[in-house]
């Protein structure tokens, strides 16, 4: 129940509705707290040599510190495995997001046995791809495009936005990499005097944003943006959103590995769609690298 985001209150209720079983809250919490070694073990569990494919982002939650109340980022790190299974490879708490905490993550993911990533999406936090960069050189680093999108569109009134926004669509949906560098070029000469920064931005980042034209379509599609990530934040948010603040910040890793638990179990028990394909295509792309 602590696991589907009920709180306490509704715990001991549900327990002496159903059961006529009357528990307080410290008992309640001494129960969940069974859960906190389980934590430490799968945080610091060996992980496999070699990661296809990862995908970073961050969430925020309230959290109770020193009488008062603080954001915290989780940061998030899921990995496809050379069978195609994802896995949720650590969530890891800091005060806010940033890429020195991020470097730190890169640096907890070697200590644990990764020795190789091929492509790790990411959004375009500033640092981000230099601490992906200085942890594995070898990584090709993709800019989620959705990401890039939003932060576009925030600079857009609404009565253009979707004139702009097909314009960009011609940018992340061209056939290949010459092709969009043409419609980059085209929606600068067209927009860049309104939106200079939406145009600036997209120059800035496009070579890190068209990373995904180097792979076949399959592979294309499953790295262009962090979608798998923030699919799984979609669950979080669901099942905390009773929660405005965590009284601690092992209350809210407890709440968060129980729902990654049953998460994986529920969606994550075959490979990726297509995997034999996908599959075929890493070993032909990065060969000793995927069969080592």
């Amino acid at each position: 129940m602590y696991g589907l985001g009920l709180s306490y209150s509704d715990i001991r209720k549900h327990l002496l509705e159903m059961y006529g079983l009357e528990t307080s809250e410290s008992t309640l919490t001494a129960v969940t707290d069974r859960v906190i070694e389980d934590v430490r073990q799968w945080q610091q569990r060996p992980l496999e040599s070699v990661y296809p494919m990862v995908w970073m982002d961050a969430i925020h939650f309230k959290v109770k510190q020193d009488s008062r109340i603080i954001s915290k980022a989780v940061y998030c790190v899921i990995g496809v495995n050379r069978e195609g299974f994802k896995d949720i490879l650590g969530m890891y708490l800091g005060q806010s997001e940033g890429a020195s905490f991020w470097l730190g993550v890169l640096t907890d993911l070697k200590a644990r046995g990764v020795d190789d990533i091929f492509i790790a999406s990411i959004d375009n936090l500033k640092g981000f791809s230099e601490a992906v960069e200085a942890s594995f050189p070898s990584t090709d680093v993709q800019l989620c495009v959705i990401h890039q999108v939003r932060n576009t569109m925030r600079f857009v009134p609404y009565k253009e936005s979707k004139a702009v926004m097909s314009d960009m669509k011609q940018i992340y949906k061209a056939p290949n990499r010459e092709a969009s560098q043409q419609a980059l070029e085209e929606f600068c000469t067209k927009w860049e005097s309104k939106y200079p920064y939406a145009a600036k931005s997209w120059r800035e980042n496009w070579e890190l944003l068209t990373n995904y034209y180097k792979y076949p379509p399959e592979i294309r599609k499953l790295i262009y943006t962090t979608n798998i990530i923030e699919n799984f934040h979609g669950r979080l948010r669901k099942v905390t959103k009773s929660k405005r603040l965590f009284s601690s910040d092992m209350a809210l890793m407890k709440l968060l590995y129980l729902i990654q638990k049953q998460f994986v179990s529920d969606n994550w028990q075959l490979p990726i769609f297509a995997w034999r394909t996908i599959q075929s295509q890493f070993n032909i792309i990065f060969d000793e690298r995927f069969t080592r």
